[in-house]
């Protein structure tokens, strides 16, 4: 009999998740930790691909899972070129332009190189990826900035704001195709996209630091000050980018990326933790009102999810500014993992065809 055995993984900027299922059952879950002291030995993001690799073989193991019994590895979409939404095989393509950094360095880049090489290693399982960040659905108005130099790009949580999205859907019993959503996904990095009909009509260019702040990245800075400060010979390239993405943030202020220190701390009665965790809250209702008037103030719902959902005192402040616009549902944390397993269910039943990558 066919395995039916579906390797996911999800390397994050903070964590890697893995998760196994047979068919649609859940076998194991597992998120594993990275502090910054673990990831500062690696310059490139790609340079964790080993490390990474091994760690979760090594739960594997530790769980007695078989690999043999693997049919499909899996990963979150990394920032390849521009794609429209859906599943992927894994091919050498995409493996050179995953390595490269072709759109960027992020985390959910070693989503696919890890897929390959674990998959590539057993007899007959399959390497994919679904729905990554650079799926692009943007309006032409959302693409044009103020000068012809500089073009924003569609890059996003895609795979967990869909996801979102048909959840949400299936317990209102509404149509994606025919509703409007504001969904933000509050994780290491934060995305604000306006759906429009079953489509991400605009979002902000959450990698390279457009939007809200978040626990690592600092969100639109005052370009001027910006500019100074990369003509100040103060810092270096990967300095600078940096101070945008990946020790901005909370980790600039607090030398930490972790949210649910911060948010102790705030509760402790820091009042800088709670100011700059108000800061995120405020940037993030900011944003969502943007994402409102894209939609011409037509909302039907606005949904906030991710790792950050979990705290209610920041969820809370941010329904208090944003609720006048549309109703405001928390899902809290991801649902990734059952989303990344279910579109590699979709491949293994023949109900869809990946998509092949050029």
């Amino acid at each position: 009999m066919e395995n039916r055995r579906i390797l996911a993984i999800n390397p994050g900027s903070t964590s890697t998740k893995m998760a196994v299922y047979d068919s649609t059952t859940l076998i194991f879950l597992k998120t594993i930790k990275h502090s910054i002291e673990d990831l500062s030995a690696f310059v490139k993001i790609t340079d964790q691909l080993p490390y990474r690799k091994q760690l979760i073989l090594s739960e594997l193991s530790n769980e007695n899972i078989s690999l043999e019994q693997i049919n499909i590895v899996i990963g979150r979409g990394g920032l390849i070129k521009p794609i429209k939404s859906g599943v992927y095989a894994v091919n050498e393509a995409m493996r050179l332009d995953l390595f490269n950094g072709i759109m960027g360095e992020h985390a959910s880049n070693l989503g696919g190189l890890i897929a390959y090489e674990i998959a590539h290693s057993l007899p007959y399982a399959k390497a994919l990826i679904a729905d990554p960040v650079v799926v692009d659905e943007l309006q032409d108005v959302a693409r044009i900035t103020g000068h012809p130099l500089f073009v924003r790009k569609s890059i996003f949580h895609a795979l967990n704001q869909k996801a979102i999205a048909r959840l949400y859907c299936q317990s209102s019993g509404k149509d994606y195709d025919f509703i409007n959503l504001i969904i933000a996904h509050l994780g290491g990095g934060i995305s604000v996209g306006a759906h429009c009909h079953g489509k991400v009509i605009d979002v902000n260019q959450a990698l390279d630091g457009e939007g809200p702040m978040s626990p690592e990245r600092s969100g639109t800075l005052p370009a001027g000050d910006l500019i100074k400060a990369c003509l100040s010979e103060k810092y270096d390239h990967i300095q600078l980018y940096k101070m945008v993405n990946g020790a901005g943030g909370y980790v600039a202020y607090f030398g930490t990326n972790d949210a649910y220190t911060v948010e102790q701390m705030a509760k402790n009665g820091d009042a800088k933790a709670k100011l700059i965790q108000d800061v995120l809250g405020y940037h993030v209702s900011k944003q969502i009102g943007s994402c409102a008037a894209a939609l011409k103030g037509k909302v039907d719902a606005i949904l906030l999810t991710g790792g950050l959902a979990h705290n209610k005192t920041l969820t809370n402040y941010i329904s208090e500014h944003v609720s006048f616009i549309a109703q405001v549902l928390v899902y809290p944390g991801e649902d990734e993992m059952k989303a990344l397993a279910l579109n590699a269910l979709l491949v293994m039943n023949n109900e869809i065809i990946c998509n092949v990558y050029i």
